[in-house]
């Protein structure tokens, strides 16, 4: 027989395409349309509803940039329609391909009940099937025109303030029609059969037998009378359709979902109207199809549906009770995990899984982040303390380099904790359950003959509108269809459940699940990073002093502020989303978060000053209050005994010959600076080429090299500005050592200051000012930049002398290790790295940290010098200036703060990383004030205090084995103890061996390397 199959598949899409779609809305008139334009930011809808319409006409432009344009559409259904199906068609002016990232509509009927979502792919409203013909239509739509801002191009759109007024769309169609089901039906046999009839092998006979069927059914059609034939059509197809799956065929969990970032290219307020309408439109086709499952991940997002759209989150409950509509997830927004903190990350689960359970009393037991840029090491044991079971990403799929060896596997943490992991084979969390992505899935599973289920989350996101009718329309065929996947609609939970029970012994992925991909975002936007860092401390200290008020002030004068923290809390973790910290975010969403870390700032402030007046009562005394984990001049918090190197020798400067002996042609000389533990010389450059640990007899400065030299790199990433950094732009670098101005300030005998200033590049200055204190064994660097620079990378490099394998990184609740060759592809590929507070390095008996009070970004890098030795280059990653999504990003002051820690071993990089960011505060009172809780072991590091969230009074403490060791320790309670015991982050009772007996309100600790505990002591009377 003749090959024609490119014929016939030409055929297919050219009268599909052509005709025959368009034949599904055969008739159609004219809705009479009025519109509003709403001043300024978006109205509650009863005031669009109300407000006063302007006679408009399709083909009319509207909507400026983030602008809100009501549209009132009115009409009457034909009589002769009467038995037809019948929509309204309500086209804003879509770009079909590009759901998500455009104009959207939420349509109401008049006495205000939201419809369902308008959206590119989903533009219609059903008025009546069957139509008894006459009826009046009154629909209103409130319209959002949200600038296109996705093509990676540096725009001053994204940010209200700097938006142009011109009209951004056009309104193309608004128009009764009729709906030609069986013409509808007709599309999607035929998409769902070419689409695997493309992906069938060429000798597959399953494929000619399809592509014979396909050419049956367009024969039978007659396209000038499409609805008249469609059904004679459908019935060439039939047996095609009927033929089952093999019984080996990959099984396909398919999900409805909608992956809605919180904060992207649009601001937060507009995540808040996304919500309202994809909401809207699942429960609408949950309607029609009660087979529809969806998952909704992000608590956050259910809260603002209940505060701000209660008759959404009405019917979305109706949903839930019903089981079609499943939160998932169990976070309160799915949040960055690389710089979250750990306390803080603890708190994503506890009021996340808090709010399904209050709320519709749902345990949530999978972990859904799709699409955070990569995983720490820390996860499975906070996802199995959280009380959930599984985890689900899909993002890993993303990486450059190295493809992912596993999509079923047990993920294990750095404390030993597994946590079954699923990675869905299908590669998008916005499946269209095509059979091209169904083909897709089934090739890439990696689990072949062990496994045979994959998960896919089908649906359009970030208002796209989610699943839609094709969607369920493709996934009813699919279900048992030969050549295809077997693909079933089912909920999240029930997929896990069949996976594990199949797959028990999958394999074993241990440490983070590190992405190959925008690891910029470990430096974007500093000044948002900062106020999340700053928030978590601040936080911690607002707890930990608020609940030692609580339990030590007499009388109860003082009382715990709640409902104060625990919204707070809630808007530091909406800030943690994974487009929001990271920094990837429009200009709009930065300068509302800088305000918002503001105030954050000074609510928390006046708590923490408030409790501590309250503790330290009336008087002139100065008293330090210490809210570090470990023992400093203040409160011992977390401890009890004294820090080492407290005191000490004053502090000496002295002149000394220095290489180089001038600059700029200007004979001058060097300082060094010594305090009896430390020795460090500052050049004429103000580089440090000397940092000698006095107690060790050891140089921490490579030979030949100077440390804390700042260096630019030009950074232009192959395409995503604000997420990443390509390893090309080490290729140059501008080492900057100009010095405009070079003081000492040896006013006292406590601390020795050098201050440097430099200028640089596009008008940028820099003013660094170096301290060496009394008793300190740290290199204190306070860094101001007025940055001015665009598309440059700003970084700071310390050279060590030291030979090291491997680099420690503070990760929540631990550290992790990174080699620092580039042995693997799988090495090589991590050439910027993620770090917490402190980064550290050794060789056997001696080391030396970075620590840092925003930081995150770092690189660790080794060569070997002429002498034979080994120097480890640890550099941070101070500044980028990224020109997408925010034009601006970056640009004016901001105040760095690191230092360096030669000699430090692990525990004294905790120590010193406490310490930087939690800074010593006084206050007059009259007299001491003892810790609330104390720890015995330095390797025990206490990470919060606070009452129970049941507002029973109980003390909870959180704490953690922090070197990688085991641990036994006693905790002890400063106020009168009836008992202790272990609960989870929910602070549930859970079975737990850390905690022993409790005696004289003292309790014993067993830690193993890593562990997280969670301590609820209950208060005895007296």
């Amino acid at each position: 027989m003749h090959d024609d199959r490119s014929i016939v598949e030409h055929r297919l899409r050219r009268v599909l395409n052509d005709r025959i779609v368009p034949a599904v809305r055969s008739r159609s008139v004219p809705l009479t349309v009025g519109r509003w334009e709403a001043p300024g930011e978006p109205v509650p809808p009863a005031e669009g509803l109300a407000a006063d319409y302007e006679p408009t006409k399709t083909g009319e432009e509207w909507g400026p940039a983030w602008g809100t344009t009501w549209f009132r559409v009115t009409g009457q259904v034909p009589a002769e329609w009467a038995g037809r199906a019948v929509e309204a068609v309500l086209d804003l002016g879509f770009e079909t391909n590009m759901p998500g990232f455009q104009c959207e509509g939420l349509v109401y009927r008049a006495d205000g009940e939201a419809v369902k979502g308008l959206n590119p792919r989903n533009d219609w409203v059903r008025v009546a099937a069957p139509a008894a013909g006459g009826e009046e239509v009154e629909l209103y739509v409130e319209a959002a025109s949200n600038p296109v801002l996705a093509d990676h191009r540096p725009t001053y759109e994204g940010d209200r303030l700097t938006a142009s007024r011109a009209p951004l769309y056009r309104l193309r169609r608004m128009d009764l029609v009729v709906f030609e089901t069986e013409v509808w039906e007709l599309v999607q046999d035929l998409e769902v059969l070419g689409s695997l009839m493309r992906e069938l092998d060429v000798a597959d006979a399953r494929r000619h037998g399809i592509l014979r069927a396909v050419e049956r059914a367009l024969d039978a059609v007659d396209l000038k009378d499409i609805p008249g034939t469609a059904e004679r059509a459908r019935a060439q197809l039939a047996d095609v359709l009927a033929s089952p799956a093999h019984a080996s065929a990959h099984r396909v969990s398919a999900v409805g979902h909608a992956h809605i970032d919180s904060a992207w290219l649009w601001p937060l307020r507009e995540t808040v109207r996304k919500v309202a309408r994809t909401s809207s439109n699942m429960v609408n086709l949950m309607d029609e199809h009660p087979e529809f499952v969806f998952a909704m991940s992000q608590a956050q997002q259910l809260a603002w549906i209940k505060e701000h759209r209660p008759e959404v989150f009405a019917k979305v409950r109706a949903k839930i009770e019903a089981g079609q509509f499943v939160p998932v997830g169990g976070m309160w927004v799915e949040s960055d995990t690389n710089m979250v903190g750990g306390e803080a990350m603890a708190r994503q689960f506890l009021y996340g899984k808090k709010f399904f359970l209050d709320e519709f009393g749902i345990e949530t037991k999978e972990v859904w982040l799709p699409d955070s840029f990569g995983y720490t090491a820390a996860m499975p044991q906070l996802v199995k303390l959280s009380g959930s079971t599984w985890f689900l990403t899909q993002k890993i799929s993303w990486s450059q380099v190295n493809r992912f060896p596993h999509h079923t596997f047990w993920w294990e943490g750095i404390d030993g904790t597994r946590v079954f992991t699923h990675f869905p084979p299908v590669d998008t969390y916005n499946s269209d359950l095509g059979g091209k992505e169904m083909a897709h899935a089934a090739r890439n599973y990696r689990e072949k003959g062990r496994g045979s289920r994959s998960l896919a989350p089908f649906g359009w996101g970030d208002g796209g509108g989610g699943a839609t009718r094709e969607m369920l329309a493709r996934a009813a065929r699919l279900r048992d269809l030969e050549g295809s996947p077997r693909v079933g609609i089912e909920r999240p939970d029930a997929f896990f459940e069949k996976a594990h029970a199949e797959y028990p012994d999958a394999p074993v992925w241990a440490g983070e699940l590190y992405l190959e991909l925008h690891r910029g975002t470990y430096t974007s936007q500093a000044k948002t990073k900062q106020g999340n860092r700053h928030s978590e401390s601040l936080l911690r200290e607002a707890e930990l002093w608020a609940a030692t008020a609580a339990v030590r002030v007499p009388g109860h004068a003082y009382t715990y502020p709640y409902e104060d923290l625990e919204r707070i809390w809630k808007t530091v973790l909406l800030h943690q989303f994974h487009d929001i910290l990271p920094g990837s975010s429009i200009a709009w969403v930065h300068r509302e978060a800088r305000d918002t870390y503001a105030r954050v700032r000074e609510e928390l402030t006046a708590i923490v000053l408030a409790a501590q007046t309250a503790l330290a009562g009336p008087g002139t005394r100065e008293i330090v209050f210490n809210a570090a984990p470990h023992p400093r001049g203040g409160i011992p918090a977390g401890g009890a005994r004294p820090a080492p190197g407290q005191g000490g020798t004053p502090v000496s400067v002295s002149p000394v010959t220095v290489e180089p002996l001038t600059v700029d042609g200007r004979a001058t000389g060097g300082h060094r600076l010594a305090n009896g533990r430390l020795r460090v010389e500052i050049d004429a450059r103000g580089l440090v080429v000397s940092a000698y640990d006095i107690e060790a007899g050891r140089e921490a400065v490579a030979p030949g090299a100077a440390a804390n030299l700042l260096q630019i790199h030009p950074d232009f990433p192959n395409m995503w500005d604000a997420w990443d950094v390509d390893e090309f732009y080490r290729h140059n670098v501008t080492d900057l050592v100009a010095v405009d101005e070079l003081t000492v300030d040896a006013a006292g005998p406590e601390a020795v200051r050098v201050k440097v200033a430099r200028s640089f590049g596009h008008g940028s200055t820099v003013v660094q000012t170096l301290t060496l204190r009394a008793g300190a064994k740290v290199l204190d660097i306070d860094t101001e930049v007025d940055w001015r620079e665009t598309e440059t990378f700003l970084k700071a490099a310390f050279p060590l002398d030291v030979k090291a394998d491997r680099s420690a990184s503070e990760t929540q609740f631990g550290h992790v290790f990174r080699a620092t060759h580039t042995n693997t592809s799988w090495e090589a590929a991590k050439f910027e790295i993620c770090a917490h507070r402190w980064i550290q390095v050794e060789e056997p008996g001696w080391g030396a940290a970075l620590v840092n009070d925003s930081t995150y970004g770092h690189d660790v890098t080794r060569d070997i010098r002429p002498d034979g030795g080994q120097t480890t280059t640890v550099r941070l990653s101070l500044l980028r200036a990224p020109r997408y999504p925010d034009p601006e990003t970056d640009q004016g002051h901001h105040r760095l703060r690191y230092a360096l820690a030669p000699g430090a071993a692990i525990g004294d990089a905790v120590r010193e990383g406490h310490r930087i960011n939690l800074p010593e505060r006084t206050v007059r009172g009259g007299g001491p004030v003892e810790p609330l809780v104390g720890v015995d072991d330095d390797a025990v590091v206490v990470e919060a205090v606070k009452l129970a969230e049941d507002r029973g009074g109980d003390v909870v403490v959180r704490l953690y084995e922090s070197r990688g060791g085991r641990a036994s320790a006693t905790l002890t309670a400063g106020f009168p103890v009836a008992g202790a015991v272990e609960t989870d982050l929910l602070e549930r009772d859970m079975a737990g061996s850390a905690v022993g007996e409790v005696r004289d309100g003292r309790v014993a600790l067993t830690l193993r390397p890593f562990q997280i505990v969670t301590v609820r002591l209950s208060r005895a009377a007296g």
